[in-house]
């Protein structure tokens, strides 16, 4: 059996292409965390990420048959319909806010004073985030959360590696500006705490 062979991207989606609802599901098995993961950072809420990942696969389906193993491998054309979908999002809603979870109070002393700043730093980083221009916000997602190489992120971005490199840059100034009083607030909680042993 080769089974390496039927099992490749490739393979499935042509096979999805000509209507095998068992190869469909292998690839929507495959790839629905990833492609999940990518658009919950790009539009801050586990509901419109569902929605990302349900209308990638249907945009996969309708043109699964006309797909050809030429030029971008199959992954990146998936994250690419994932991520175009994304910024339509993020263009029709503009406002749309992400939701976070409060910090848990339950724990007492360190372990809950540690909690409360991890949730307080993931809050500051997503809402610096969710301020980037939409192609900065992009490249910082596929780069840092997705952990994809500059290469794939800008074949997925459909731009030159230096345009890709010059938008990490731009978008890290941005989060470094944005998280600055961030930075000083928990370094001040932790010298109000510590302020016994600071003469």
């Amino acid at each position: 059996m080769l089974k390496q062979e039927t099992d490749s991207d490739e393979a499935l989606v042509r096979r999805a292409g000509l209507g095998d609802k068992a190869a469909a599901a292998q690839l929507v098995e495959r790839h629905t965390r990833m492609i999940y993961a990518s658009s919950y950072r790009m539009l801050g809420s586990a509901a419109a990420a569902e929605d990302a990942v349900q209308e990638t696969f249907l945009r996969l389906w309708r043109h699964a048959g006309k797909w050809k193993p030429q030029g971008a491998k199959f992954e990146t054309w998936l994250y690419r319909i994932a991520m175009n979908y994304c910024l339509d999002q993020l263009r029709k809603t503009k406002r749309e806010a992400p939701e976070e979870a409060a910090p848990e109070r339950a724990d007492s002393g360190d372990r809950q004073d540690q909690k409360i700043f991890a949730a307080e730093r993931r809050f500051a980083i997503d809402e610096a985030l969710e301020k980037l221009p939409e192609r900065q916000k992009l490249a910082i997602t596929l780069c840092h959360y997705q952990e994809m190489s500059n290469i794939e992120a800008a074949e997925i971005m459909d731009v030159s590696v230096e345009a890709l490199e010059s938008l990490l840059a731009r978008g890290r100034r941005a989060l470094r500006t944005s998280l600055a009083p961030m930075r000083e607030h928990l370094m001040g909680k932790m010298d109000d705490e510590h302020g016994a042993h600071i003469n």
